[in-house]
């Protein structure tokens, strides 16, 4: 395997290919050899491909990042243990339905941030679907009689509907209804941000309000095209229609490198709970100053390598590491460092203090009969 890696110029570059192989692949058995293949979506193809390659050489650096990485050794050797292995995989199940798909992590911020962040991403995560699908031959539509489609999953008929039917009413209106979920929660998301004057404080243009516009794009022409065949026969069709291919590559494209970046990262967040959660079978941290439990004693001594990794151990005179109390424990540590308390010059306990600015205070007062 080394060998083979360094016949490419990163092991970036060599996941990348691996993608592309497997691309590839799909869009082989999906368009039965490349017959089923839509001419017409060939600039989406492009702007897909460089859009999974960008995802490739983001999630592969992300991954290797000290503290990723040290995580997912965790991971992986909690995963393979006999005692933790029923615990992980309740773990992943329970993150993966509350905070992916309920989204309780956002909704614990208020139910206006809550919906408008969900239906924004499941909108996305529809969207997307729908539409690599479609790009990629992953599934076709292939005409049985006059009064049927056959729908086609690489390669496979999957089922048979009737082209007036319901569920075809539904299966062909999938981008409208996802960009109906979008455009619903994109329209909270800028009202939230004209009118909130703390977040207009500390909101960026570039990273917070750029994604919303280009996402607007997207949903309002692709709309658009809708509205068009339906209510005006098609007028203005071919314009709208080029106006949205060039939104849905410009979103592809910036997709890796923006703020979106965190919807395909998020999931990874279900190895914290699993790995990390208090329970009766982790066994818990106790703290060096009072002595309680506050934490797992894995998370403790992964906080620590990570941070030595970083060069930025935080290790005291002691010997022993901030990370190693509790919270309570390290407020009074740094207020008594602030006073130069932790090693008075004088040993009388109200004497007045040598501070750190050089500034005397008072000493603390007797107390009074």
């Amino acid at each position: 395997m080394n060998a083979f890696q360094r016949s490419f110029y990163s092991r970036v570059s060599m996941y990348a290919f691996f993608l592309v192989i497997v691309l590839f692949i799909t869009v082989l058995l999906g368009t039965k050899n490349f017959r089923h293949i839509d001419l017409a979506l060939t600039g989406y193809m492009a702007a897909s491909v460089v859009c999974f390659i960008g995802l490739v050489f983001r999630i592969v650096a992300f991954a290797f990042r000290p503290a990723t990485n040290r995580v997912g050794k965790r991971t992986r050797k909690n995963a393979r243990t006999a005692s933790r292995k029923k615990r992980s995989i309740k773990a992943i199940l329970v993150t993966l339905f509350e905070n992916i798909v309920l989204q309780k992590f956002i909704f614990k911020r208020g139910l206006y941030r809550g919906l408008q962040h969900f239906l924004v991403a499941w909108g996305c995560i529809g969207s997307f679907a729908i539409t690599f699908g479609l790009v990629f031959g992953w599934f076709h539509f292939e005409l049985v009689d006059p009064n049927h489609y056959a729908v086609s999953v690489f390669g496979v008929k999957a089922f048979v509907m009737d082209v007036e039917g319901f569920l075809a009413f539904m299966i062909y209106n999938g981008l409208n209804w996802t960009a109906a979920m979008c455009l619903t929660g994109l329209s909270m998301m800028l009202y939230r941000r004209i009118k909130d004057r703390d977040l207009k404080v500390t909101q960026r243009f570039e990273f917070d309000l750029v994604p919303i516009f280009i996402l607007l794009a997207v949903t309002v022409s692709g709309l658009a095209l809708t509205v068009s065949a339906v209510l005006f026969h098609g007028a203005f069709y071919s314009s709208i229609g080029m106006v949205h291919e060039m939104a849905v590559v410009t979103l592809l494209i910036y997709f890796p490198f923006g703020k979106l970046f965190h919807v395909p990262i998020r999931p990874l967040a279900t190895a914290v709970p699993m790995n990390y959660e208090a329970g009766s079978d982790i066994e818990m941290h106790n703290c060096k100053g009072c002595g309680k439990e506050y934490a797992a004693k894995e998370q403790i001594e992964d906080v620590v390598a990570i941070l030595k990794d970083n060069e930025f151990d935080l290790q005291l005179d002691d010997g022993s590491y901030l990370a190693e109390y509790c919270w309570d424990c390290r407020r009074r540590m740094r207020a008594m460092r602030q006073m130069n308390l932790l090693n008075p010059r004088s040993k009388d306990p109200y004497a007045p203090l040598d501070t750190n600015t050089g500034i005397s205070m008072p000493g603390f007062g007797r107390k009074k009969a």
